[in-house]
């Protein structure tokens, strides 16, 4: 049996909101120095509130795991990777870790701006705890999954997010700990680089490493992941495989309602404001779930807020993963389709012939735009995650038969057959 690396033991995080102390540093010199008693808070007593990012959390993490850690916004997931990586301490609790841990936590955390690509590989390979040799040893991987050779002598200051990114992951990833800690940080990178890097990942893994990761996609979650920890507001609240450990965070998220008053997240000019998205089945009735390969409408309900001339509103609908991954996106220039100038309310409609989806837990959101997609200013109104989606298995192929959620999260139609090859041998 594997041995265990990394045991948390009952952690806590504890932070202190709110002002402190309001004295100015003189008033604090010259009380000291004079001996005089400070003098009382001038706007009463200092507000102390306190906030646990963690509490009470234990698990373990075993040789050779790649453990997924989820959860929502302030669930405590980048707290803990900090404390993992002894960037901060529990507040109470324990941390014991069996090898050398490399961490990729924010984007060229280590980095000296002022020194170049080269100088910042043996500097951040130094801060993970590496030798000269090691580092010289893999240098040329390092620049060459990094892609910056042109630039290595140029100082780092002038490198690009994308560049900072690839060569912080590069160093991370090649100078092999035994544990690697990832937060979401691959998300600014393109597609190419975040396909290189989740094949790094798992390469780290089939040699037997230990990997920790935060990640919002779950079909890299599924394929890489042996098992999850689901936190929320601070706490544990399941820990087991990897694709139940997906599951049970879709489940555990509140079923939002397609009243969009007061909606968070929202963006744009505000001229257009979605006021309800609703779900319907394919006789257009309200629906809480619908069916893989039936037919499905969104409706987006809307008012008008500010008079402005528009002489054409486009609108984008689309879906994504409980973790964030889009799915299948769908617009109105897409098709051509012409809705004209915007009334003071209305419904825009969306219907999907087919629906293309697995059983399983999506999001909902939508943009509106005052014309086609140009420029990130022409956004009226939009929201990432709007409503949830609920898909419960249908007769999408004739079969009747669904792949699981964790083999794809679109449904494709296709035709068999077999023939003679045409190559000729």
């Amino acid at each position: 049996m594997n041995r265990p690396v990394l045991r948390v033991e009952q952690i806590s995080k504890r932070y202190l909101l709110g002002e402190i102390n309001r004295r100015m540093l003189w008033e604090e010199l010259r009380d000291k120095l004079s001996g005089r008693k400070p003098a009382p808070e001038r706007s009463g007593r200092p507000d102390r509130r306190e906030h646990w990012a963690l509490r009470d959390v234990s698990f373990e993490v075993r040789e050779g795991d790649v453990l997924a850690l989820m959860g929502g916004n302030g669930a405590g997931k980048s707290t803990l990777l900090k404390i993992l990586s002894r960037i901060t301490a529990p507040t109470s609790g324990r941390l014991l870790v069996q090898g050398r841990i490399a961490s990729l936590l924010e984007v060229g955390t280590g980095f000296h701006q002022e020194l170049t690509g080269r100088d910042n590989v043996f500097l951040n390979g130094t801060i993970l705890g590496m030798t000269r040799r090691e580092i010289e040893a893999r240098f040329e991987e390092i620049v060459d999954f990094a892609g910056v050779e042109r630039f290595l002598d140029t100082p780092v200051k002038r490198y690009s997010m994308g560049m900072r990114v690839r060569l912080a992951f590069a160093v991370a990833a090649h100078l092999e700990p035994e544990i690697l800690l990832v937060d979401e940080v691959l998300a600014v990178g393109d597609a190419e680089f975040q396909k290189r890097c989740i094949g790094k990942i798992g390469d780290v893994a089939k040699s037997g490493r230990t990997v920790v990761f935060v990640s919002h996609d779950a079909a890299a979650i599924s394929a890489l992941c042996t098992r999850g920890v689901v936190l929320s507001q601070g706490r544990v609240v399941f820990e087991g495989n990897q694709n139940e450990a997906i599951r049970f965070y879709a489940d555990s998220r509140s079923v939002g309602g397609n009243d969009l008053r007061g909606c968070p997240g929202r963006a744009g000019s505000g001229e257009i404001e979605v006021v309800g998205l609703h779900v319907r089945d394919g006789n257009g009735q309200e629906a809480a779930a619908v069916r893989s390969g039936d037919p499905v409408e969104f409706g987006l309900v809307y008012e008008r807020r500010r008079e402005r001339e528009l002489p054409r509103m486009e609108v984008q609908v689309f879906v994504s993963t409980y973790l964030g991954a889009p799915v299948f996106t769908q617009a109105t220039w897409l098709g051509g389709a012409s809705l004209g100038e915007p009334g003071a309310g209305g419904e825009v409609r969306l219907r999907i012939p087919r629906l293309p989806l697995p059983a399983g837990h999506f999001r909902v959101g939508y943009r509106i735009y005052a014309s086609p997609q140009t420029r990130p200013d022409e956004l009226v109104d939009g929201v990432e995650s709007a409503v949830d989606l609920q898909v419960e298995g249908g007769r999408f192929f004739e079969s009747g038969k669904l792949p699981p959620l964790e083999q794809g999260v679109c449904l494709v139609d296709g035709e068999w057959r077999m023939g003679e090859s045409e190559v000729k041998t």
